[in-house]
């Protein structure tokens, strides 16, 4: 009967495959909402999908093995004795997995005393004996043995379990140089170090298939023994039983008795709604509508009902392949892009190869065609590509911003940026699960992108994907994502996200001047400053020791000075700084005065020095903007970290006064949202203390402070003000009696007593608060005003820790959130107006709620305009935004 009118069985290596896909697929990045972890089973499922796509079995099972132990246990005690516990993210797993794998219909197949290996060599041998075409799935190399004209091995590569190679017979005899029945006395000879089956020592796989090629098989190799000369000869002679042993052990067993008939393998179509609930359970959103789509073709015929057409030997099951890209130009370039813009509206993928921060090539893609253009500036014939990158027509890309940056730096115009998958993933799991293309492929396309092995000095050719590929894979991710995110979420992406990809991108190039000459003095004085409150510490305690390290820390604070002890670490008791804050609260003495202030001064001096060395040569420093770095919307500023500058302190003054306006500019100006959190908090409760403060442009703190105490405005005391924005600020972090009595230096029972009453005053306040953690209970997960959603699984979590730090964390996120959302828009539009009035005045940083401008000379009044009027109105709240303005010739100086 020819193969393809053959019915073809599917028999799957279930734990084999698991644990590939679990250490294939990033633990962290697969979890729900009650903590269990679903890697392996997403991995899995993604690879079993393609599979049903692509081969279309008729019937179908997966193997899986009762225990970690066999009859081969019983044979050799150390049989797999060097396999390592199981982890405890995958334990969990595997049951899971075969709950899905029932709800889609697929038939789980188990034997006592047998691993799993022995029930696809009893299924492959009882197929091919039945007129089936028997596909195998499995990553143990001893189902190499299996293979023959009737059975095929699918075995994942070193990427996961989304791409299997596909070995015949005549791949077989390819890759390893010998017939597949053969295998087996090659890993007699060499060993299985997975099995803990030692081989003949300095016998590798080279010198097994020799000996194979001259003596045939085991037996005749060992019966020429004598034959081999040298060492390895000796060796084996001296080993053989080793190699005898291996070879009883490796053998699958192929009549495993089994309660079934291959006829009830029978592949069934998939019930959608009966997969749906455990689908759910795992929220696997994507992996369902896979599941749907499947199930939709194999409704109308396409499905896995028929047998799949013959392929080539050495052929991979694996998701659809890259089109191979084309380079055009001119004439050519110019029509293939107008033809791609009418077949995808909604966007071609685009991906740019930088080279030293310059453009060096570029690759577009639509879903099932991609061009390459290795880049060589002012050439004629890519004119038509200059001008669709800086026309509006709609543009896919991933992590987008250092493109751009590329881009401009070579002198090319860009616009139209629509999607850039990663900040669309990442508005999806805000906790950045996914951190490439690659991860985004990997979870949403159930793919593998090619990469370079990392253990070659130099890459095969063709392994690594490039400009055209990465522009291809994007533009596929998009719809995926997309359809994933809420309507409000699209919307936070269009309106938001988007728009700001542009402006970092132009920030990050502009960077800021910096004198180095004021760091260089700062941070000689606080290396002084250091210096001498530690010879002043040693004073008090008669000796020097090493105030960075814990150990001799606490033999100084608990033996020497019999200080109270402090938390219980792994290591002794904690010496961090709220710790020592706290003993020196409740039991001063000077030595842990001058530790603490040299602490301070140590690490003030590290972020002068980080800042001094990030100084460019024209000047200017630098930042790289996260615009994805934090789940609640925050962006976040690295290498340097221009965020964690203090304010409040003067060498944290001196730091700032360090920054300064460019020769050509003439001032620098700043602007930042006074109370943005509280004012957000009065807009979501709606109280109308709050409310009322804020319109009548009262200090609110002054405001609260009467209602809390009772007392007439002009009679709250500093100390009343002081508690009452504690209060305000603290509630909206989730802080509690025992927090506020620690921060405000109080009892317990006064702190109690002052939130009872801050909350008769201001109920909505607790109301609103009590509903985002409940509402958060019911839905899974936040929103700010702007519909920016952060998924917290841990509310359902049963660990009580994990479960009070979310709803603390839930308290704040659509405050928190929603104020990071009205700076990025205001970022936005400030940039906009500027382009259009055609000013010479810039945007250098964005320091949470603050922003800092460079005015060219003549402009200060037309930037301080535009400046307020988009930041007051970047959000329409119950109260109005107040934005404070200031210039100076420094960063301190424009201080307000």
């Amino acid at each position: 009967m020819p193969d393809e009118d053959k019915p073809t069985l599917l028999v799957i290596d279930g734990h084999s495959l698991a644990f590939r896909a679990f250490y294939a697929l990033p633990v962290d990045s697969f979890s729900t909402r009650d903590g269990q972890h679903t890697n392996a089973i997403h991995g899995f499922l993604s690879m079993l999908l393609l599979l049903l796509q692509n081969e279309k079995p008729t019937h179908l099972a997966v193997a899986f093995d009762v225990s970690r132990f066999s009859f081969r246990n019983r044979e050799y005690s150390e049989y797999k004795g060097t396999r390592s516990e199981t982890p405890p993210e995958f334990k969990g797993q595997v049951p899971l997995l075969q709950d899905a794998l029932k709800a889609m219909g697929v038939r789980i197949l188990e034997k006592e005393d047998y691993e799993a290996d022995d029930i696809l060599a009893t299924l492959a041998v009882r197929g091919r004996a039945e007129g089936y075409r028997v596909l195998l799935v499995s990553g143990d190399r001893d189902t190499i043995q299996l293979v023959n004209d009737d059975v095929t091995l699918l075995y994942p590569n070193t990427q996961g379990v989304s791409q299997l190679k596909r070995y015949d017979t005549a791949a077989v005899m390819e890759r390893y140089g010998i017939r597949p029945e053969q295998y087996p006395d090659v890993a007699a000879l060499v060993g299985e170090t997975s099995d803990n089956l030692s081989g003949i020592t300095k016998v590798g796989e080279k010198t097994a298939v020799k000996w194979l090629g001259m003596y045939g098989d085991l037996d005749g190799i060992l019966a020429h023994a004598d034959e081999i000369k040298g060492v390895v000869g000796q060796n084996l002679r001296d080993e053989k039983e080793n190699a005898i042993r291996n070879r009883r052990l490796n053998q699958l067993v192929s009549d495993v008795e089994l309660d079934i008939e291959l006829h009830e393998l029978e592949a069934k179509p998939i019930d959608v709604e009966g997969v749906r609930p455990i689908f759910e359970r795992l929220e696997f959103r994507t992996l369902m509508e896979r599941v749907t789509k499947l199930a939709a073709g194999e409704a109308n015929g396409n499905g896995r009902a028929a047998p799949a057409a013959p392929v080539q030997a050495a052929e991979a099951v694996e998701a659809p392949t890259a089109p191979e890209s084309r380079l055009l130009l001119d004439e050519e370039l110019a029509g293939w892009l107008e033809r791609a813009v009418r077949a995808e509206p909604a966007g071609l993928g685009l991906s740019i190869d930088v080279v030293d921060g310059l453009v060096v090539g570029a690759g577009v893609a639509t879903s099932d065609e991609s061009i390459r253009l290795p880049w060589q500036p002012g050439r004629a014939d890519y004119a038509p590509f200059e001008a669709w990158l800086a026309s509006d027509s709609p543009k896919v890309m991933t992590d987008a911003k250092p493109q751009l940056k590329a881009l401009a730096r070579s002198g090319l115009a860009f616009d139209g940026l629509v999607v850039d998958t990663l900040i669309a993933g990442w508005l999806l799991r805000p906790g950045l699960e996914e951190k490439s293309l690659a991860d985004l492929v990997t979870y949403y396309l159930g793919e593998t992108v090619p990469q370079p092995d990392p253990t070659q000095l130099l890459p095969e050719e063709g392994r690594e994907a490039g400009a055209p590929e990465y522009a291809w894979y994007s533009v596929r991710l998009a719809p995926v994502v997309l359809r994933a995110l809420s309507e409000q979420s699209r919307r936070l992406l269009a309106e938001i996200e988007m728009p700001l990809v542009p402006v970092l991108a132009a920030m990050e190039r502009r960077g800021v001047t910096v004198d180095h000459a004021e760091l260089a003095q700062l941070s000689s004085d606080l290396g002084e400053r250091a210096a001498s409150l530690a010879q002043s510490a040693f004073a008090e305690i008669g000796r020097e020791v090493n105030l960075g390290s814990p150990k001799q820390l606490q033999e100084v604070l608990f033996d020497q000075l019999g200080m109270p002890k402090t938390r219980a670490t792994k290591t002794g008791y904690t010496t961090d700084a709220s710790a020592l804050a706290d003993l020196q609260e409740s039991n001063p003495h000077p030595f842990l005065g001058y530790l603490l202030e040299h602490r301070d001064a140590t690490k003030l001096r590290q972020i002068v020095e980080s800042l001094d060395k990030a100084i460019a040569a024209d000047g200017r420093i630098r930042t790289t903007y996260w615009q994805i770095g934090a789940a609640t919307g925050r962006m976040s500023s690295n290498d340097p970290n221009l965020q964690n500058i203090p304010i409040r302190t003067a060498e944290g003054r001196r730091i700032r006064k360090a920054f300064r306006h460019g020769p050509e500019f003439a001032e620098l100006l700043t602007a930042d949202y006074s109370q943005i959190e509280m004012r957000i908090m009065a807009h979501l409760s709606r109280d109308p203390g709050l409310i009322e403060a804020f319109n009548a442009g009262e200090d609110l703190h002054r405001f609260v402070g009467a209602r809390v105490f009772s007392v007439d405005p002009a009679d709250v005391t500093p100390l009343m003000r002081t508690k009452v924005k504690a209060m305000s600020y603290g509630l909206a972090y989730g802080l509690s009696a025992f927090g506020l009595s620690k921060q405000l230096r109080i009892d317990r029972a006064e702190a109690t007593q002052l939130m009872r009453e801050y909350f008769e005053r201001f109920g909505a306040v607790r109301d609103y608060l009590r509903g985002v953690v409940e509402q958060a209970k019911i839905d899974g997960y936040t929103e700010t005003i702007f519909g920016r959603r952060r998924p917290f699984p841990d509310l359902a979590s049963p660990n009580r820790i994990r479960r009070e730090n979310a709803e603390r964390a839930a308290l704040n996120s659509p405050i928190q959130g929603s104020a990071a959302d009205i700076i990025k828009i205001a970022m936005s539009r400030v940039e906009a107006d500027i382009t259009a009035r055609g000013l010479e005045s810039r945007m250098l940083l964005q320091v949470h709620d603050e922003l800092v401008f460079e005015i060219a000379p003549g402009e200060s009044e037309a930037l301080e305009a535009i400046v307020k009027d988009r930041m007051s109105h970047a959000a329409d709240l119950l109260v109005p935004l107040d934005v404070q303005v200031g210039r100076g010739a420094d960063w301190d100086d424009a201080a307000h």
